[in-house]
């Protein structure tokens, strides 16, 4: 992500318990391997975590505004793309709206996910970027 300085190595992950989990190494991104891949009908996934202290690859994630650029490599390839929206949402907001957020069909899209609102004993909200094909 040239405008977050961000350069982090993207890793296959899964869910659990229908929650995304990203790798353990918060210097590193997940990609929600059983959706879309980048560049590919439906929303492409992509989480990482924040770290309070700092460190985490997606630290800064609520800063993307419209119109910034995230570039994503592959095998060799880079699928480039534009921010459309940057929202942040309560646990319980992304709950509801995790249908919509995370829709398999449509046009591709790349969705980033952090968490955010550290209130000294967890996160309360997610921050969510939602990106289109440049």
């Amino acid at each position: 992500m040239p405008a977050l300085d961000v350069d982090a190595d993207v890793d296959a992950v899964g869910t659990r318990r229908d929650v995304l989990v990203p790798p353990a190494d918060p210097q590193r991104v997940g990609w929600w391997g059983e959706g879309a891949a980048p560049g590919e009908p439906g929303r492409a996934l992509l989480a990482g975590h924040t770290v309070h202290t700092g460190g985490g690859a997606l630290d800064d994630l609520e800063t993307l505004e419209p119109g910034d650029r995230v570039v994503v490599g592959a095998g060799g390839s880079r699928t480039r793309w534009v921010v459309d929206s940057v929202r942040v949402l309560a646990k319980g907001e992304l709950a509801r709206e995790a249908t919509r957020v995370f829709a398999q069909d449509g046009p591709p899209r790349l969705v980033l996910l952090t968490c955010e609102d550290w209130d000294g004993a967890s996160y309360r909200s997610n921050v969510v970027v939602v990106a289109r094909p440049a």
